[in-house]
């Protein structure tokens, strides 16, 4: 339910819903009634009426057999309806009259039929807009959207800058808070001169009580002279002093404005001297001298400005301390975490290592006795092409199947059998003439040849294939033992690659479906405490990896840069993810603010801490982000002491 009404008045029920129509972007600000006749159109003034609505605009239709311009200057008989505006559409009938009437003032607008299109739409919309400028002016861009907007916002801008005119457009700011209080004493001392029936000047003793915490309070004193103390409960009933009051300060002003309860308790320490004000004499006061308005206003809006400074002042310590403890709280989480996590990676690293070393022996083993068999059997060709097959399978990577079908059928074209070139292909024998000569004129005795030569090539693949997976396993054994050391380090000359390669190795599971690009520099070994920055590198690796799109592409770069005549190692981590929004950008350094959705698996190190590592060893972190494009995490350390350069590891 709107405040305001539209009520459309017509006996032609198509030009009923005409109008309706036309008027319906007014629905949303006004109720918008129709009548098809007198009755009617009364019966819809009374229900209005009963609902307290008010009746902003009236459109009656005129002609010989429905007497609409009577109706409109009846309007004015009552109170609910005489400030409505009132529209009358006519046949062009009794024009005279109905002219007549228009300026007289007793009605606003007269139309004429045949009506033009939309002319009724903006003949309401200039009266509605009349009527709310004049009864509705508080709530003036409320209108903006369905009356003029123009003649709306100037009005809005007019009395906001008359009100601001009035009360503040002054020199009053550029008073001291002394003399600002002792203009207003002067000129409520001059009030009360004359006029101080209710004896709002008046002189108090010590231990005198003005307002009492939690209770309401329906003064304001205003201190011309002593000095007075205000008092807050703390958590165990304890009345606790919080602020003084001296000459020129208000007592009771948030409670005496906003009609809340008292906030502390206000209690004179000496003789002290005041102004009382209830809230009807104060209006008098106001009303009495223009000039003590805008400064008292001023006198008020500093005393509550200083009282919020106070607040914000004391907030912002509490705060501090709260964040300072809930740092080191979270340091000590985060220090017995990687303490824990140090003890569980060296005990499994401890437990691989063992069954690794010897499954690497083993091999060492296996190898050398399958050669010297190999060796010791070579007194024939067919054993001299057998250890060649196998030290191949041994030491060269496994072709891929693509490669492999390729050459397949290329070389079916030339010896015209299938399963012989695709197992010639498979053992890299598809160049050897004297075997490509057998398989095109005996394919059964090439085929029984073929046989013997794939247990050699098994065997080798085999052999290779231990080697391989064991020496992965020894990596990843060798990554957990130096990710696995005590954090209490001291700062030492050490290889940023060691620690950046063995954090990539502990991630390779995640990282085989995506590109990695590496773009190393040539780097001197850096003053630092490696274990600490390889936590560093073990976040910004996991939050990359986290943002990576499918297929997606992590790329790290390391360059050396001059600032400021010192040399410094910048360390950038860059994925072409999701992206960091701008305004989240300042807010992820922050101790546990995280972007992960539910359910991803976090390290718990956190920005925050990452920071705290880097700002230990002087540097900084930047952060470079487009949503949906890339996001740059750029670690920049100082160079204090390097004495070698580590070669340039490009791959």
């Amino acid at each position: 339910m709107n405040p305001f009404v539209l009520l459309c008045l017509d006996n032609n029920p198509v030009s009923v819903e005409q109008l309706r129509g036309e008027l319906s972007p007014f629905a949303a600000k006004f109720d918008v009634h129709t009548a098809e006749s007198i009755e009617e159109a009364h019966y819809t003034l009374e229900f209005c009426e009963q609902r307290q609505q008010t009746v902003a605009l009236v459109i009656a239709s005129h002609h010989e057999q429905f007497n609409g311009a009577d109706f409109l200057i009846q309007l004015d008989k009552s109170k609910h309806t005489q400030q409505a505006r009132k529209i009358l559409i006519s046949c062009g009938q009794d024009i005279q009259a109905i002219l007549s009437a228009v300026n007289e003032g007793r009605l606003d607008h007269c139309l004429t039929k045949p009506l033009q299109d939309s002319l009724v739409y903006k003949t309401a919309k200039k009266e509605l807009t009349t009527f709310v400028l004049k009864h509705d002016s508080e709530n003036l861009l409320s209108y903006s959207q369905v009356l003029e907007q123009q003649r709306l916002l100037r009005s809005h801008i007019e009395d906001k800058m008359r009100s601001y005119q009035e009360g503040f457009i002054s020199d009053h700011h550029r008073l001291s808070d002394s003399a600002l209080a002792q203009q207003v004493i002067d000129a409520l001392h001059q009030f009360f001169e004359h006029q101080d029936e209710n004896q709002a000047c008046r002189t108090y003793s010590s231990d005198h009580l003005l307002t009492k915490e939690g209770e309401e309070n329906r003064f304001l004193w205003f201190i011309t002279e002593g000095e007075v103390a205000l008092y807050k409960k703390d958590d165990l009933e304890r009345q606790r002093e919080v602020v003084r009051h001296s000459k020129g300060n208000i007592v009771g002003g948030m409670s005496f404005v906003t009609g809340e309860t008292s906030f502390s308790t206000a209690l004179t320490l000496t003789q002290t001297k005041v102004i009382k004000l209830d809230r009807d004499v104060f209006a008098k006061v106001m009303h009495s001298n223009t000039a003590l308005l805008p400064l008292f206003t001023n006198l008020l809006l500093r005393h509550f400005n200083r009282r919020l400074q106070r607040s914000i002042n004391t907030k912002l310590e509490l705060q501090k301390t709260l964040e300072s403890l809930e740092t080191a709280h979270q340091q000590l989480i985060e220090r017995e975490k990687m303490a824990m996590l140090g003890q569980l990676v060296a005990g499994v690293a401890h437990e691989l290592n063992n069954p690794i070393s010897a499954i690497l022996r083993g091999s060492e083993t296996l190898t050398s006795k399958i050669t010297q068999l190999t060796g010791e059997a070579s007194d024939n060709a067919l054993g001299d092409k057998g250890q060649q097959i196998l030290q191949q399978a041994m030491h060269s990577k496994p072709n891929s199947t693509a490669y492999e079908r390729e050459q397949a059928r290329k070389l079916e074209q030339v010896i015209h059998h299938r399963r012989l070139a695709k197992k010639l292909v498979r053992l890299h024998l598809n160049d050897d003439a004297e075997l490509l000569k057998l398989a095109k004129e005996a394919p059964d005795k090439a085929t029984e040849v073929l046989e013997a030569y794939e247990v050699y090539h098994l065997a080798g693949a085999t052999l290779r294939s231990i080697n391989v997976c064991a020496q992965r396993i020894a990596d990843m054994v060798k990554s957990l033992k130096g990710y696995s050391r005590q954090d209490d380090e001291v700062f030492r000359l050490s290889d940023l690659y060691e620690g950046i390669e063995d954090t990539l190795v502990i991630f390779e599971n995640k990282l085989k479906r995506h590109k990695v690009e590496k773009k190393y520099s040539q780097l001197p070994l850096v003053n630092c405490q490696p274990i600490a920055l390889q936590q560093v590198w073990t976040n910004l690796i996991s939050n990359a990896i986290d943002a990576l799109p499918e297929q997606g592409t992590l790329v790290i770069e390391t360059e050396l840069h001059t600032i400021e005549q010192s040399p410094w190692v910048c360390v950038s981590f860059e994925d072409n993810g999701c992206g960091i929004p701008q305004d989240l950008q300042e807010q992820i350094f922050t101790l546990n603010f995280t972007t992960k959705k539910e359910g991803n698996f976090g390290l718990g190190i956190g920005l925050s801490v990452c920071q705290q590592i880097v700002t230990q060893h002087h540097g900084r972190i930047e952060v470079a982000s487009e949503p949906n494009q890339y996001t740059r995490m750029s670690v920049w350390l100082p160079l204090t002491t390097s004495i070698e350069t580590i070669g340039e590891r490009n791959e």
